[in-house]
């Protein structure tokens, strides 16, 4: 994807009401075909999402939403285009940089403990920005067309499994051959 996203859509922390802000976020053919072009799928038949996003003590924000699309995936067994439904929560939070944790160059860390707020940029959250990232974390990454089926090679008899199955060919239509 690109830095700008083709949703971008910024709010300005310092504007947001104290009971939150709503957005309902469904971008016209042009700007989902640029999407569609920034994840790296055939197209995007349609997309709503709705984000919410309430602030917090110290000036963290909470986003909560769900992103729902009809995306245009390869598959990845026939080749062939079909559609396929995303659907995703978003829950999100952010944090002006000063307030997160400084975590050192090298200093190890376990992720699985941590679930450190995105940094906010320019006092905004850019709300179109979230719903592609959920669009995109909600794309199959191997898309397999429903009846799609893979048919394998066969499988080796016995025989051919061996590593010396190649020699006792060789050596059995050499037999009329003298040493």
């Amino acid at each position: 994807m690109t830095d700008t996203s083709p949703l971008s859509h910024p709010v300005l922390v310092a504007s947001l009401p104290d009971e939150g802000l709503t957005l309902k976020i469904a971008p016209d053919a042009a700007t989902r075909a640029t999407l569609a072009a920034d994840l790296g799928i055939p197209g995007i038949a349609s997309l709503n999402a709705e984000v919410t996003l309430t602030p917090g003590r110290g000036g963290t924000v909470h986003v909560t939403g769900r992103v729902d699309a009809v995306v245009t995936q390869t598959c990845v067994v026939t080749l062939e285009d079909f559609d396929a439904r995303v659907s995703e929560a978003i829950d999100l939070r952010f944090a002006p940089p000063e307030k997160l944790p400084e975590i050192r160059p090298g200093a190890e860390i376990d992720v699985s403990e941590l679930d450190l707020p995105d940094p906010l940029v320019d006092g905004s959250i850019d709300a179109g920005a979230v719903v592609a990232e959920f669009l995109a974390l909600g794309l199959d990454p191997y898309p397999r067309k429903p009846d799609a089926h893979f048919e394998g090679p066969a499988e080796p008899g016995p025989v051919e499994t061996s590593p010396f199955a190649a020699l006792a060919k060789l050596r059995g239509s050499g037999e009329g051959n003298a040493d």
